[in-house]
């Protein structure tokens, strides 16, 4: 995958975004612990909350990170930043508004995956850290494979269909970022093309059953 910008320029962008804007990725990453908490343990009761969170965490990474820093060095990340708002707006106007995202952390395969997914956001920071990255030339929190993988976590555990509009996007962006990260070697978001397989996996439609087999006929009934 050819990039407009090399791995230096990119670890370049990150450092500028720690070095001033800092003090709200420790605030988002302290306000996803406590809504994660809170959810664990209310259930889909804190669903409008986690909606309204990560509503938050795409307009941050739309404006913040795409807008204000990457656009330097990609132009693309106009269109990028974009498509993070109108993701934003759509998890406000779903989960909060009209409440038909319901996240349920679930001991199903899908949901206890999905929880995995959003304790690997939080750990973002650290996986970072963990594969050789210094800090500040790394990606944090609020930027957007972090904001994607914790999507991508909470969508697993909702019903598909309430789920399936807002996927989109999560999906896209684990694609675009996931082939980036492994042509920049940033191994902490090798997850992302595991999470959006995972979310196409999930929400394809279900298969239709085969109807029963029809009962045997009783003995001595009559067949024309």
């Amino acid at each position: 995958m050819k990039l407009p910008f090399s791995h230096e320029q990119f670890l370049d962008v990150f450092a500028a975004y720690n070095r001033l804007l800092w003090p709200v990725a420790v605030l988002l990453w302290l306000a996803t612990l406590l809504a994660l908490v809170s959810w664990w343990r209310r259930g889909a009761a804190s669903s409008p909350v986690l909606a309204g969170l990560l509503a938050i965490h795409w307009a941050w990474s739309g404006i913040a990170y795409h807008f204000a820093f990457f656009r330097a060095i990609n132009p693309a990340a106009i269109a990028f930043a974009t498509v993070f708002v109108a993701q934003a707006v759509l998890l406000a106007w779903m989960g909060v508004l009209r409440r038909r995202l319901v996240f349920s952390p679930s001991r199903s395969g899908w949901g206890l995956f999905g929880v995995a997914l959003a304790v690997y956001a939080l750990a973002y920071p650290g996986m970072g850290l963990l594969t050789g990255l210094s800090y500040p030339r790394m990606p944090t929190f609020g930027v957007p494979c972090p904001t994607t993988i914790l999507t991508a976590g909470l969508l697993l555990t909702a019903p598909r269909a309430g789920a399936r509009l807002a996927a989109v996007v999560p999906m896209l962006w684990s694609a675009v970022g996931g082939s980036a990260a492994f042509t920049l070697r940033i191994r902490p978001d090798f997850a992302l093309p595991v999470a959006g397989a995972a979310l196409l996996l999930h929400l394809l439609p279900a298969r239709a059953s085969a109807p029963p087999p029809a009962p045997p006929p009783r003995a001595g009934t009559r067949r024309c």
